[in-house]
């Protein structure tokens, strides 16, 4: 499934990507944001794209070849981007773009349980060589309290409390295996409303597993680090916890350069319409002095 990018051409006119500038895709997954901004850099500059998971990055090398070298792909993950941007020879980057959604690979085909739409293991692991911790060992071994912790704060999930008093005394019973097994226990507790009752917990359970808060939190630190004097960094944000990191973060920069998105960039109803998960989607850029 082709990952269609959010956004697009806010982030070709905020980041601003000119000729011969290095840039980071700290997110390239499928390529799409990527496949738009190295037009703009030809003839001479150079487009760095980190993925986490490896099998998404053998159709975006396939997807960017015909840029030759001046693409270059790196498996890693993003709060590593000054050590990556280093091993990859990109030392001079003015442009850094982050993509904080998950990807549409990983809801439809990755098999590791990120979607309640189809019955797979409770895995939820971008990539899973980067930690044993998965959705399954979290809802089985978390107790009680820090199951409704995770729930709350990660989901903001009103019914927190009671779908995690129903996982621990289910769990009695039986494990925890599939996503049906978790949905169908949600189901079954939640009233049912605009979105599926098992969408705040299942992306609580992602961002734990993934620990994305922290990722992002020290990947756009590291990546204002790395920038060049007059680059950019552009953040794409789809839910408040993260917005709240990413607007912090710049706050807290403004002594180091300018905030070029006052208020967060939002999509337009055409693209809404066709692509839906834009419609949460939130463009900050900064621009360092």
């Amino acid at each position: 499934m082709e990952h269609s990018p959010v956004l697009l051409q806010a982030v070709l006119e905020f980041l601003d990507p000119q000729k011969n500038d290095e840039v980071i895709d700290a997110t390239v997954d499928g390529g799409g944001h990527a496949e738009a901004l190295i037009p703009r850099i030809l003839p001479n500059g150079r487009l760095l794209g980190i993925d986490r998971d490896p099998t998404i990055l053998v159709s975006t090398r396939e997807r960017l070849a015909r840029f030759g070298d001046r693409v270059i792909l790196a498996e890693g993950n993003f709060e590593n981007i000054r050590n990556l941007s280093l091993g990859a020879g990109v030392l001079h980057p003015r442009r850094i773009l982050f993509d904080l959604g998950f990807s549409s690979y990983h809801l439809a085909s990755s098999g590791r349980g990120f979607s309640f739409q189809k019955n797979d293991r409770l895995d939820m692991r971008y990539n899973p060589h980067d930690t044993d911790l998965t959705a399954k060992a979290i809802v089985n071994h978390s107790t009680r309290e820090a199951l409704e912790k995770i729930f709350t704060e990660y989901g903001q999930e009103r019914y927190a409390k009671k779908i995690a008093s129903a996982i621990t005394s289910e769990r009695k019973h039986r494990q925890f295996e599939t996503t049906n097994d978790l949905s169908n226990l949600i189901k079954a507790l939640v009233p049912r409303s605009s979105i599926h009752p098992a969408t705040r917990v299942f992306q609580a359970l992602r961002i734990a597993v993934n620990d994305e808060l922290g990722h992002a939190e020290r990947g756009i630190r590291e990546a204002l680090g790395i920038l060049e004097s007059g680059g950019r960094v552009a953040v794409i944000s789809f839910h408040s916890l993260e917005d709240r990191i990413v607007k912090n973060i710049f706050k807290e920069s403004k002594t180091e350069g300018t905030i070029i998105t006052p208020k967060p960039v939002n999509a337009s109803r055409e693209e809404i319409k066709l692509n839906p998960r834009a419609r949460s989607a939130k463009l900050r850029v900064f621009q360092k002095i």
